[in-house]
């Protein structure tokens, strides 16, 4: 059996009520019969609920990465209230004898490993069929949105960005629509994007966004600047992408350019596979996590920050739940443990690609780990300005990379809050120009004084570019004890 605590079975919890009720299960008594099997990987019992009859629930970790749940409640969720309550029950280390596994529950366990037996030995002999002419088609209409894409861009530049305002910003974001269905959700991200600068605060184009400070509008245009080029960049680098796929007897997807995600391409963990993006027996512990709505994708978006403790990178995972589905899609938490994963699929990016698993096994998070995490963080800021500037000449580089950097002290020097190295070398910290992060930098002050010196931190990175300069976030501080998450 896994090692089960509250913090494992939080994280399975479908959403806080459910892990709240399960909770309350244990407290009032509901869970009876409680039993592991003789081989451990089982745990059942009863659980009373509205009806005459006892649900049956169980937990089965003969797969420990995938853990299978059942319960005979008419709920939908997985795992259910019933479910978490025998899991929480079990991490409070309620008497859980050995016992007979019932009949009808053994020959599910069966029929489970012979399926999963069964797909394995499929995959392997049959190499997943491609209809050729279906996907060329595809691949040909995304050519034709990104033409349109060109059209609406260069709409954009003759229009001028002092002349744009929230009526015209409105009307081409409807426009933009029109990319979603060439297949190329991406690309009308990135237009939606810019039309949302001038967008008021919950994404709607209205005409008072227009009156701002003189500040406000530099940094505004500052950044449609920014947000042209790049759209230029997914123009010309989209069309040469899909030109070499339609050139390409096979249709494949290129592994060595970030530019089919930035289209939209939704990559398939096993074409990950087959591309030979996967790391074997990886481990990985989650240093921040954020949840925020992107009215550009109409999504919320869960990210986690981690960083994988083998070789040091960082990198992130993100549950993408659009608005019309979002109640289907299991939303993701801050996770407090190690991830052990047997087959980390790595997407093709830049400095902190995006990841993401079949499955894993959790285990605590030891002061080892947190020595590992330290003695991957660099102590010369110098070198990692140098890196980031040379990863930001990129048009499509991610604007925001994330490291990890060993500082000698944070503090204040003059009115700016700053990391400084043990050379001396100072970084600002800021918070601007993230909205999508809740604000950290205001906790920094309420940390103890040895939180504050000869630490990790994990950083995001922002240029500035009315400045002309490099500013970190702080998302973590990394101690030999715990980590101190800033944004979670």
């Amino acid at each position: 059996m896994i090692p089960i605590d509250d913090a494992y079975v939080d994280a399975a919890a479908p959403n806080a009520d459910a892990a709240k009720n399960g909770r309350r299960l244990v407290l009032k008594n509901k869970l009876t019969d409680l039993h592991t099997s003789d081989d451990g990987d089982l745990i059942f019992g009863a659980c009373a609920g509205s009806g005459k009859d006892p649900y049956r629930v169980s937990a089965d970790f003969a797969r420990p990465d995938q853990p299978t749940y059942r319960c005979s409640c008419p709920s939908r969720q997985l795992p259910c209230k019933h479910v978490l309550g025998l899991m929480y029950a079990y991490a409070q280390q309620k008497p859980f004898p050995a016992g007979p596994v019932p009949d009808d529950l053994a020959a599910k366990r069966e029929k489970l490993a012979a399926r999963v037996e069964k797909k394995a030995t499929e995959a392997a002999a049959l190499p997943k069929q491609v209809n050729a002419a279906a996907l060329a088609k595809k691949v040909k209409a995304q050519l034709d949105g990104v033409a349109v894409l060109e059209t609406l861009t260069h709409d954009l530049v003759r229009l001028g960005i002092g002349n744009m305002n929230a009526k015209l910003a409105g009307e081409m974001a409807r426009q933009a629509d029109r990319l979603g269905d060439a297949y190329l959700p991406g690309a009308r991200a990135a237009l939606y994007r810019y039309l949302q600068l001038f967008a008021d605060e919950s994404g709607r184009f209205v005409e008072g966004k227009q009156k701002m400070s003189a500040a406000a509008t530099e940094r505004t245009h500052t950044e449609a600047l920014d947000q042209l080029a790049r759209l230029h960049a997914t123009i010309k680098q989209g069309r040469v992408y899909l030109t070499k796929r339609l050139e390409d007897p096979g249709l494949a997807v290129p592994t060595d350019t970030p530019i089919a995600a930035w289209l939209g391409h939704a990559w398939q963990l096993g074409e990950l596979k087959a591309c030979g993006r996967v790391e074997a027996d990886a481990e990985l512990v989650q240093l921040a996590f954020n949840s925020h709505d992107d009215p550009a994708r109409k999504e919320f978006i869960d990210t986690g920050v981690w960083m994988t403790l083998g070789n040091g990178t960082i990198r992130v995972t993100q549950t993408l739940r659009p608005y019309k589905a979002a109640k289907f899609i299991k939303s993701e938490d801050s996770f407090f443990q190690v991830a052990r994963v047997k087959e980390l699929c790595v997407y093709p990016g830049g400095v902190n690609p995006r990841v993401r698993w079949d499955g894993m096994v959790p285990r605590p998070l030891e002061p080892k780990d947190l020595a590992t995490i330290r003695g991957h963080g660099q102590y010369d800021f110098a070198a990692a300005v140098k890196e980031v500037k040379n990863t930001l000449k990129g048009p499509l580089a991610d604007k925001t990379p994330i490291l990890a950097l060993n500082f000698a002290r944070v503090g204040k020097v003059g009115d700016a809050l700053v990391a400084e190295d043990a050379k001396g070398e100072r970084l600002v910290l800021t918070d601007v120009g993230m909205a999508e992060e809740p604000p950290s930098c205001h906790l920094l002050p309420l940390l103890p004084k040895s939180a504050l010196a000869g630490q990790t931190l994990i950083a995001r990175f922002r240029h500035d570019l009315d400045a002309r300069k490099l500013q970190v976030k702080p998302l973590s501080i990394v101690t030999p004890e715990t980590v101190i998450r800033l944004t979670l």
